[in-house]
């Protein structure tokens, strides 16, 4: 259990940290995701996935590497969803 251990946090130490934060990053798209495609869509945890991943995302700005503008545009993909569904047009999701 040790050995397992010390070799995954090995594998973790050896990754880029850019890499590790842009994984984190696509799970809170795919979090906003399932959120917004459920029926009804469950707005308000939608909305905190897709504020999370904007603070992530905008935060790390020009620090993401190529990663960086896919991220960029699935964040607007997931904001223009969450207005669309909110039926408000001009709501805002941060």
């Amino acid at each position: 259990m040790e050995r397992e251990l010390a070799a995954m946090q090995e594998e973790v130490a050896s990754t880029p940290a850019a890499v590790v934060i842009a994984n984190h990053a696509v799970g809170l798209f795919q979090l906003a995701a399932i959120h917004l495609n459920r029926r009804p869509p469950n707005l308000p945890e939608g909305r905190m996935a897709i504020d999370a991943m904007g603070a992530l995302v905008e935060g790390m700005s020009g620090r993401l590497g190529d990663e960086e503008q896919a991220l960029r545009d699935g964040l607007g993909q997931l904001r223009m969803a969450f207005v669309q569904l909110s039926g408000s047009g001009g709501a805002r999701p941060d």
